[in-house]
Order: C-alpha cells, then structure tokens, then sequence
C-alpha cells in the first residue's frame, strides 16, 4: 500500500492516522505540505525518525524546493514526479486528507 499525506503535520492529525494504521513495510509519501514532516529537528520529527524503521518514506523534490526545506531525516528518500508516478503505478493508494 502507498500512503499519501499532504497535509502539514504541525496543523492536521493525517501523518499520525496513517502511522498508526499503516502496516510493516507499506510506503509513505509526502507531498505538497506533508514535506514538512521530513524535515529533522523539529517538534514533529520523531514521526518520521519512527516511521522508517518500518516504512520507506519518500518526500516529493519540487515540493521541498518550493518551500525551501533542506536538512532532512537521513532515510527519507526524495522522490521526483517520476517516482510518485512509478509508485502510484506498483502500490494500491491510500491518500490521507
């Protein structure tokens, strides 16, 4: 399963109901606002730092970019619309709003 989040996890709940219902070995993306969650050192970065140990988490480049982000949990894995497309293509989706 493919779980998309793209809401900021500093103002919505969606990263913590996916991660509390998402199964070992399913991926996580993050996209537009959800990119936030990949960054390290915040008040939300334990989510994530948790998540990979079970999950592979992907963040949307052009995303990031546009907001500006940088230093990231080290097992993100960034990820180009190419990718979100080839893992759309492989997973069944499941989006949290």
């Amino acid at each position: 399963m493919l779980h998309t989040v793209n809401k900021s996890p500093f103002q919505n709940s969606s990263l913590e109901n996916c991660l509390r219902l998402a199964q070992k070995g399913d991926v996580i993306l993050l996209l537009e606002d959800g990119v936030y969650a990949a960054v390290a050192g915040t008040a939300r970065s334990s989510l994530i730092e948790q998540a990979v140990k079970q999950h592979t988490v992907y963040a949307i480049e052009a995303d990031l970019k546009a907001r500006g982000l940088g230093n990231l949990i080290n097992e993100v894995r960034v990820a180009s619309y190419s990718d979100f497309v080839d893992l759309v293509e492989r997973h069944p989706v499941h989006a949290w709003l």
